[in-house]
């Protein structure tokens, strides 16, 4: 495994892998990895010839009164896990090498990232948006790797790829758990023992969610109001919001139909913990009279 920081280095060797007419998967990380990250790059190197993984800790994704600064980062522990993992090439970027001085341009793509999470974090997703585009255009993959956790993530990146015609194909892979049904997250190191205990309580209500709309409740209220009740009496987590949305536009639905995401962001004292849970309904035929 090769560990480059250097955009023209990096260039010059994906020119050459190019020129051989190899193929390239790209998994854009801030790194602190866990089985959700390394769950990407083997299906990276799965699929193509050549897995280049990127860690930098954005700063334009983090609001003021967000965990910039104490965001875990620990590169000679994910340098020993990609490396195990057989990763080509670990992209590690400085602030100076990403954003000049003067600096200026960002990518804003727009109502979607301003839904769900966007609500609470405003220009998050337009730093999120401009750190892959920057990503990709040095990197150029055939292949994105995003992880399906980070829900409005990929419809916000889906929708930037396809807006400005970036020649790839987006490859979401489903969310990796703990054994209790937490979803995995560089921030549950945060978690206290307490709330580590009951923070799989989303997991839980998220699935009960799945049962009642495959059981045929297409109340999204209904739905909302069980899975805050839910968290509300099993756990001590504030609920930040409770949302169901259609999985690609994240409309909110008022009737659950065709393509659903459930997610929900949660505290459990400053963490904030997010998940959510896709389900398909096929159209409900129509009885003839």
């Amino acid at each position: 495994m090769r560990i480059i920081t250097s955009i023209t280095q990096l260039r010059k060797v994906l020119n050459q892998v190019r020129r051989k007419g190899k193929t390239i998967g790209f998994v854009p990380t801030m790194g602190y990895f866990h089985e959700g990250h390394l769950s990407l790059m083997r299906q990276a190197k799965r699929d193509t010839d050549l897995c280049v993984v990127s860690i930098y800790v954005n700063p334009a994704q983090f609001g003021p009164q967000e965990d910039f600064k104490k965001y875990p980062r620990d590169l000679k522990r994910d340098s020993s896990m990609a490396r195990k993992e057989n990763v080509d090439i670990l992209f590690v970027p400085s602030d100076n090498v990403i954003y000049s001085e003067g600096y200026l341009t960002y990518i804003d793509v727009e109502k979607i990232s301003q839904w769900l999470c966007g609500r609470f974090r405003p220009g998050h997703f337009k730093g999120v948006a401009t750190i892959v585009a920057k990503l990709l255009n040095i990197v150029w993959p055939d292949v994105l790797y995003l992880g399906q956790k980070d829900a409005q993530q990929v419809a916000v990146l889906k929708a930037m790829v396809r807006d400005l015609n970036f020649p790839l194909k987006v490859k979401v892979v489903a969310t990796k758990r703990e054994a209790d049904g937490l979803a995995m997250s560089s921030r549950n190191k945060y978690l206290l023992s307490d709330h580590r205990r009951q923070a799989p309580v989303l997991y839980r209500a998220l699935q009960q969610a799945r049962r009642m709309v495959k059981s045929g409740e297409h109340s999204s209220a209904k739905i909302k109001a069980m899975i805050q009740s839910m968290i509300k009496h099993q756990s001590s987590g504030k609920i930040q919001y409770v949302a169901c949305v259609h999985t690609d536009t994240l409309q909110e639905l008022k009737t659950l139909e065709g393509k659903i995401l459930i997610a929900l962001a949660v505290f459990f004292g400053k963490t904030r913990l997010i998940d959510n849970v896709v389900i398909r309904l096929h159209a409900r035929k129509q009885h003839k009279s």
